[in-house]
């Protein structure tokens, strides 16, 4: 006997029902992927966490995972271009570290990059606090892995690490090279030799900066930024003061992304039936010997 529509569509039911995977992948929303990554990094997060949805609908259906160090204009034109409408951003979408809209809520560039946003039926994330409390610390370890120091950290400590002899100089020229970093800063004497140094990616803030480099045997402190006249001139001084110190200061931007690339391969295998790409930010300032390509106002990764 020939098979009724209704019973088709019964068989149809029933092979989706046991195939959990595959209706999870159809019908995922982005508040269900969110929980499934905070999941994943399973360290507790602050009360007054900054990991939280920054626009969008989080019952939106996910269609794609796009992880960034920091959701550019540029960032969500790809991301858009790529079909992923959940955006991971490790930094914030709107200009300061609370993502706080009040001041911005009449500004232009605000109020455009939102309503992209929303045309695109996108959702972002920030995931910082939790990724930062998982220890050892990815994305340190990301930056340590990109540099292909693993083999020299301190008993697994990506905060630490003993390299081969070299000079503050070659070092310094080694990190720009590696990280394909534009806009290297270095503090200290060029001939200063280096054997020991401490890395605090991102903006680790005076108090942890000054703590790291006045430890007796680091030699250089590699960091993403410091202010210029708090932890830098500390860095100044103590190099004046011939204390065999010295500081490299790599970007904010270039330090983390290492980091959230790793992400996107370890989000993959969360949604395995979910595109999940990496979008660089690229650097955000430029140097006059190495500009962007016309019509663009940062330079590519």
């Amino acid at each position: 006997m020939k098979p009724s529509r209704l019973n088709r569509a019964c068989v149809a039911t029933m092979i989706l029902a046991s195939c959990p995977i595959a209706a999870t992948a159809q019908t995922l929303t982005a508040a269900e992927a969110i929980q499934r990554i905070q999941q994943h990094y399973s360290a507790s997060l602050p009360s007054n966490t900054v990991d939280t949805v920054k626009a969008g609908d989080p019952s939106t259906p996910v269609t794609g995972i796009a992880t960034t160090f920091l959701d550019t204009m540029d960032v969500l034109r790809e991301a858009a271009r790529r079909s992923t409408n959940l955006v991971i951003t490790h930094e914030p979408t709107f200009y300061n570290h609370l993502d706080d809209k009040v001041f911005f809520a009449e500004d232009p560039v605000y109020r455009e990059k939102l309503a992209f946003i929303e045309q695109h039926h996108m959702v972002v994330f920030r995931l910082h606090d939790q990724i930062h409390s998982v220890s050892p610390d990815p994305i340190a370890v990301a930056l340590v892995e990109a540099l292909g120091w693993q083999s020299y950290m301190d008993a697994g400590n990506p905060f630490r690490v003993t390299i081969p002899k070299t000079t503050l100089a070659k070092l310094s020229l080694e990190l720009a090279k590696k990280l394909d970093a534009r806009t290297v800063r270095v503090i200290g004497d060029p001939n200063l030799s280096i054997t020991r140094a401490a890395l605090l990616p991102g903006a680790a803030g005076l108090q942890k900066q000054v703590l790291a480099l006045r430890t007796d045997n680091v030699e250089v402190l590699i960091v993403g930024e410091s202010a210029e006249w708090e932890g830098v001139e500390y860095g100044r001084d103590a190099s004046a003061q011939d204390r065999h110190k010295s500081m490299i200061v790599l970007g904010h931007e270039v330090s983390e992304e290492p980091g959230m690339k790793k992400c996107a391969e370890d989000f993959r295998a969360l949604f395995p039936n979910l595109p999940v790409v990496f979008i660089p930010a690229g650097q955000p300032m430029w140097s006059p010997d190495r500009p962007p390509a016309p019509g663009k106002s940062s330079p590519a990764r």
